[in-house]
């Protein structure tokens, strides 16, 4: 007998990679339409994947304490394991890699939202394994970092230097997070009430992802520092610009996701290969594998 999925925010970045990568291990998908009793929609369902984000980090203080609670509550109502992505603003500034052992110290208020939040899962007793990952790379560009920061004007050559070029951070493929927590929700029975499980994905510097594009495109791209005195001047009309400005240390300073847990449980689990991953944000025109190229007829390569 299948068993059932219920995805909030189908829609969003996570939700519709969970949703496919649960489809095609052949659970029974169900999504949660918004502004429904997401107790009812849960009836049923073995797990609960939380793709609900409020855009744009809007009043992430607010509707962040709404969802969990929304969410604990239909996981109570059902028996459901949730599963949440993770993110890396709970560490602070201390040094890494940063494993579940990890204290969580936030140097910001986005950062100390995230603790409270999971501090709410932790004491609700209820099923919850929390995927942790850094920055999310979407092939299908909806709005993620690669696509809405760093290669924002890759066709004019430059790419996003969001801080130090040499600075390391993780960064993970979204159908990798999706099919790790397929495998992890497989597994739920055997794995503890609370599971803080951090995803590595792959680690690169801006300088890093230069070489990289330099060398597949062969074209003439440089770095290019992002506008942060600009993020400064429009802050006081512009909420976006005031939370990018707070999560700006991150882009200098080198961090990473430890991967031993995830090994230990997935040991067969394998990250899509980093040259996907750091030519992912690039347009079809630009992209080497896609590009037409003078007397082909084919749009991707073989």
């Amino acid at each position: 007998m299948p068993q059932t999925v219920l995805i909030l925010g189908a829609n969003g970045k996570i939700g519709a990679h969970a949703a496919a990568a649960f489809w095609n291990a052949g659970w029974t998908v169900r999504r949660y339409d918004r502004g429904t009793d997401m107790n009812t929609a849960a009836t049923g369902a073995d797990v609960i994947v939380n793709g609900l984000n409020p855009p744009n980090y809007h009043n992430w203080d607010v509707l962040i304490p709404q969802i969990t609670a929304q969410v604990i509550a239909a996981a109570r109502a059902s028996g459901a394991t949730v599963i949440v992505p993770g993110n890396v603003y709970n560490y602070g500034i201390q040094p890494g890699p940063w494993s579940a052992q990890t204290p969580q110290i936030a140097n910001t208020r986005k950062g100390q939202i995230r603790v409270e939040m999971e501090n709410a899962y932790r004491a609700a007793g209820i099923p919850v394994i929390l995927l942790r990952a850094g920055n999310f790379i979407d092939p299908d560009h909806n709005g993620d970092i690669m696509t809405a920061f760093l290669m924002r004007e890759i066709g004019k050559g430059k790419l996003a230097r969001g801080g130090r070029g040499d600075a390391v951070q993780p960064f993970c493929y979204l159908p990798d997070w999706a099919q790790a927590a397929v495998l992890l929700a497989q597994k739920r029975d055997q794995l503890a009430t609370f599971e803080d499980v951090p995803l590595p994905g792959h680690v690169f510097s801006a300088n890093d992802h230069l070489a990289m594009l330099r060398g597949e495109t062969g074209r003439d791209i440089r770095l290019a520092a992002f506008p942060w005195w600009l993020m400064t001047v429009v802050s006081p009309v512009w909420e976006m610009a005031r939370e990018l400005r707070e999560m700006r240390y991150l882009w200098d300073m080198d961090h990473a996701l430890d991967g031993e847990k995830l090994a230990g449980l997935l040991p067969d689990f394998h990250p899509t290969d980093m040259r996907t991953v750091m030519l992912a944000g690039l347009p079809d025109d630009i992209h080497p594998d896609k590009v037409m190229r003078p007397g082909s007829e084919a749009v991707a390569a073989e």
